[in-house]
């Protein structure tokens, strides 16, 4: 397993710098991007050096992948191996399918362009995407189903907030999830400064039965640690990162 980091847990952490060293220290040697951190790319690629650090995977707004010369030339820059979108604007999300499909479609034909410069280039799930539309489909299926050669990073948690068993998803697609999101939910009524997220392990997900799920079904490399909203990042990934190893990661 390649334990990594969604810098997005730190965002409200700064300096990164700082980030990144404590991350090192506690023993990641990967973390994920996102949007947010690209303006200076080479800055970025000079601290991820400086501390060990490689960047495999990150996330890239569907206006950034639109301008795939940009988005390409960041992720080289970054050693970025696959790009993944992490969601559309909540104004964007229709309950007419015929939404999702021309989304879809586009998401295809994006993926096609990646895949022929040699990246790998798929979406990243919320809870959103388990909700019905007006004909009674998922949009989650709907995205996988007619972008059929896009790849599924799995934020399992945010499947069970959607009210669905993410071991059923992940099988049913289980040769296009090159990484998963290892988040927790707390208990009803705990951690409400921090949106009801936990540290992983200290809530209610059966993290054993998951990872055991995972890498039996799939070929998964990437475990990503994230919370949307913790309230001491180090504490997060600390914590995080015990609980993995005690798990066998």
């Amino acid at each position: 397993m390649d334990i990594s980091f969604q810098l997005y847990s730190a965002r409200n952490f700064p300096p990164l710098t700082d980030t990144l060293s404590n991350l090192a220290r506690l023993g990641y040697n990967q973390v994920e991007g996102f949007g947010g951190l690209y303006a200076d790319a080479a800055s970025l690629a000079n601290a991820l050096k400086a501390n060990g650090l490689s960047m495999p995977t990150g996330h890239f707004g569907l206006d950034m992948l639109e301008d795939t010369a940009t988005a390409m030339k960041t992720a080289e820059i970054l050693g970025i191996k696959t790009l993944f979108c992490p969601a559309i604007p909540p104004e964007q999300r229709s309950q007419d399918e015929a939404d999702w499909v021309k989304l879809a479609e586009k998401l295809a034909t994006l993926g096609e362009t990646y895949k022929k410069a040699g990246f790998g280039f798929g979406w990243h799930n919320h809870d959103f995407e388990f909700k019905p539309t007006a004909s009674g489909k998922l949009p989650m299926e709907i995205l996988l189903d007619t972008a059929s050669d896009i790849q599924w990073e799995c934020d399992v948690a945010w499947v069970v907030k959607g009210g669905h068993d993410p071991l059923t998803w992940i099988d049913r697609y289980a040769d296009r999830v090159p990484a998963i999101h290892v988040k927790d939910i707390a208990p009803a009524g705990e951690c409400v400064d921090e949106d009801g997220w936990a540290d992983v392990g200290h809530g209610t997900m059966d993290w054993q039965a998951i990872l055991d799920g995972v890498r039996a079904k799939t070929k998964c490399q990437y475990f990503v640690m994230e919370h949307d909203n913790p309230s001491d990042v180090s504490r997060f990934a600390s914590r995080s990162i015990d609980a993995l190893k005690k798990l066998g990661a």
